[in-house]
């Protein structure tokens, strides 16, 4: 069985530990499945090459300087990537608001609202808009993700309604929304080697939510949760564990649980990174056919010196420190 403990408030001025981080993740899919949309908000960026330069350097660094908006637009044919890296002197947060330089954060109760305004990269353009997430039901608790309980997941909203309305580039559409939290009082290479995790709508209006990490103590974390539209939770029996196809340019390993006897398919794989995937899957899961978004993250990869060397060249750093 899994820990359990009282969720938090949504914990945007909560105080991060030195070295650890904070992330508030959401994603939304289009009704006609044509675009989709990411955005991470990190206080203390797990997988930032200068956030990871300081922890080798520094025994107590501070999460606040390496903070920032992630956001990624998917349009047909088009990828339009922001990740530029902020300090201190860039973020403000309260209660119910984060935010960094000009993009923001706010919770107000049943609804969260980002408002992005960033530079993409690798070819600069704006990145300039807003979302809206329409939460129907809010989950009571988050969950240990390792053993000793330093890595905790708050499943804020698996199910909701997202409205996107984009000035740059130009569009609007409305589709299936997630919202969650992550927070770690150590970074996730200390923890993790990697992890597999996927979310699906479902026909009854809630969601299927499945995570598979491997810890470095050679223990495993497999679980399945099934949300109801306003926030219940059911724990599942994991599903069977089916791998995917390493179709990717960096060869990522990537795997996902599924009805027995059922195939999956990869309809799209929207980011192909050294140690990072995200997909678009469809397959069976609970009886009915699902469209799930996936993700596979690799920390032995995330930690290798080649890798971090890359990084800096998609995701730069525009920094005031205090």
């Amino acid at each position: 069985m899994l820990e359990r403990a009282a969720a938090p408030a949504p914990g945007f001025a909560a105080p991060v530990t030195p070295g650890g981080y904070h992330w508030w993740y959401l994603d939304a899919m289009s009704d006609d499945g044509e675009h989709a949309l990411t955005v991470i908000v990190f206080v203390g960026s797990v997988f930032s090459p200068y956030y990871a330069a300081a922890r080798r350097r520094l025994a107590a660094p501070d999460p606040e300087q390496h903070c920032g908006f992630n956001a990624v637009l998917y349009n047909p044919g088009s990828k339009h990537w922001a990740m530029t890296e902020r300090g201190a002197g860039d973020l403000r947060r309260d209660g119910e608001q984060l935010s960094a330089r000009g993009s923001s954060i706010r919770w107000q109760g049943r609804q969260v609202s980002v408002t992005l305004d960033e530079v993409t990269v690798p070819l600069p353009g704006r990145l300039r808009g807003r979302i809206e997430l329409e939460l129907p039901g809010i989950t009571a608790t988050d969950y240990a993700l390792d053993p000793a309980g330093r890595h905790r997941w708050w499943p804020i909203a698996p199910s909701c309604r997202a409205r996107v309305s984009m000035e740059k580039p130009g569009l609007s559409w409305e589709g299936h929304g997630y919202f969650d939290s992550n927070r770690g009082a150590e970074p996730l290479e200390r923890a993790f080697r990697d992890w597999d995790w996927s979310r699906a709508p479902l026909a009854d209006g809630g969601s299927l939510v499945q995570y598979h990490a491997r810890l470095r103590d050679g223990s495993e974390r497999l679980l399945a949760l099934r949300f109801g539209a306003t926030g219940a939770v059911t724990e599942l029996s994991p599903l069977p564990t089916q791998q995917l196809p390493r179709a990717t340019i960096w060869r990522m390993a990537r795997s996902t649980q599924a009805d027995p006897g059922t195939p999956v398919t990869v309809r799209r794989t929207l980011e192909d990174t050294p140690f990072y995937s995200r997909s678009l899957l469809a397959c069976r899961a609970l009886g009915e056919p699902v469209n799930a978004v996936h993700e596979s993250l690799d920390l032995d990869r995330f930690s290798r010196r080649w890798v971090q060397l890359l990084l800096p060249f998609r995701l730069p750093r525009r920094a005031r420190r205090s």
